[in-house]
């Protein structure tokens, strides 16, 4: 993997891979990134909503707003 420069590329290098994304209302949204914007807008594929590490609904393609995102973390 190149050295990143811009949190966006990090993103970018994320792209097709499966993310986890804590939001402000306590929730985990994970699914693999799609894509993104320059707001960090995110639309997600196979999305599931988890709770305490479980699945509590699947949720199939959603798109999330940025300003509801806390962190995006690359599953591995």
């Amino acid at each position: 993997m190149e050295p990143q420069s811009r949190p966006l590329d990090t993103l970018n290098n994320a792209r097709h891979k499966r993310v986890i994304v804590d939001l402000k209302n306590g929730k985990q949204i994970t699914g693999e990134l799609e894509a993104f914007d320059i707001h960090i807008n995110l639309v997600l594929e196979d999305a599931e909503l988890r709770s305490e590490g479980q699945t509590e609904k699947k949720m199939g393609k959603l798109f999330l707003r940025g300003d509801t995102i806390i962190s995006i973390a690359i599953s591995e």
